[in-house]
């Protein structure tokens, strides 16, 4: 049975509290992405929620990160919390055109993040799902459609052709609806399972991959996860990365079959307001590495050697003087 890519990593890079603690001290802040990179196989991108950002600093971001390393994107609030999904072709256009495409291989998953009071629309929810290219290319003829405020600044082209995933984060207890589940399963969209007191912790799968944000289980963006909580996401883990269900999952609706595929596992640690992020993320990869290496490191059995030849083997060291 094949097994999914896992990724662990970091909900964005740049953080004053870090420095000296996870990023070296006197490390200068432009190199701080790349020090980052060099830990985890992934980060969020926390600015394109605040803001448009601009193609050459996603291009820099392309540059300055190893090849297969791989990008999450924060959706616009403009879209998710101000317009709360109406009318927001032009927006998801303006945004497109703003630099993801410029990421190339590197562009993973859009997450879409709802706010705390949004509630569950069944219409609203399937008219933005309806909207969410599904590919590159559909993505870049979207991102064409921009306004005349992204004029001269856009970037429309993308040198891969591959999926385009999309993550949704609900915060609110209406979402726990099988319409709900239902609906993103039709449309591919990953339900993200997200750790915190405050929200559902839902784990219903409902695309071919799946997407963790770990906020802080006891302190909203600053308890840390102990070594228990650990070996918990840790086989949670290994369970989806394997295209089953972990067997504590809370779900809305029953178990899916098991996936013959894997899943890709994308896992973010957002706990950094005591710079706990890097430490947490850094732990849980020596947990799922630890078996891989325990695995490495186990010789391989004797083969074990006909009667005949180990008869032939004892003779010829007994003539030597060497048997004992």
């Amino acid at each position: 049975m094949a097994t999914g890519a896992i990724r662990i990593g970091i909900s964005g890079w740049t953080y004053a509290a870090w420095r000296g603690v996870f990023y070296p001290k006197g490390l200068p802040q432009k190199q701080e992405l790349a020090h980052a990179a060099r830990q985890f196989r992934s980060v969020e991108i926390n600015g394109t929620f605040y803001g448009l950002q601009r193609p050459e600093s996603f291009g820099r971001w392309r540059d300055e990160t190893p090849e297969g390393f791989v990008f999450a994107i924060k959706g616009s609030r403009y879209i998710t919390h101000m317009r709360k999904l109406r009318d927001v072709e032009t927006p998801l256009a303006n945004f497109l055109a703003s630099g993801p495409l410029r990421l190339g291989p590197k562009l993973g998953p859009i997450l879409w993040q709802f706010p705390p009071r949004m509630r569950f629309d069944h219409g609203l929810f399937r008219d933005f799902l309806a909207l969410l290219p599904r590919d590159t290319g559909a993505a870049a003829a979207l991102a064409r459609q921009h306004d005349a405020r992204m004029d001269g600044r856009a970037w429309v082209d993308c040198d891969v052709d591959q999926p385009l995933r999309h993550a949704i984060e609900i915060r609110h207890e209406s979402f726990r609806d099988a319409g709900f589940i239902d609906l993103l399963r039709e449309y591919g969209a990953a339900l993200v399972t997200a750790d915190t007191v405050e929200w559902p912790l839902l784990m219903d799968l409902t695309a071919d991959f799946v997407y963790c944000r770990l906020h802080g289980s006891e302190q909203l963006y600053a308890s840390g996860y102990g070594p228990k909580a650990l070996d918990r996401w840790a086989d949670r883990i290994r369970a989806w990365a394997r295209g089953a269900e972990p067997a504590d999952a809370e779900r809305v609706l029953a178990p899916t079959q098991p996936r013959a595929a894997g899943r890709d596992v994308y896992l973010y640690f957002d706990n950094d307001a005591k710079v706990r992020a890097p430490a947490d993320a850094a732990a849980l990869i020596r947990r799922l590495e630890a078996p891989r290496a325990a695995a490495r490191r186990r010789p391989a059995p004797a083969t074990r050697q006909p009667a005949s030849a180990r008869k032939a083997s004892t003779s010829a060291l007994k003539a030597a003087g060497r048997s004992k």
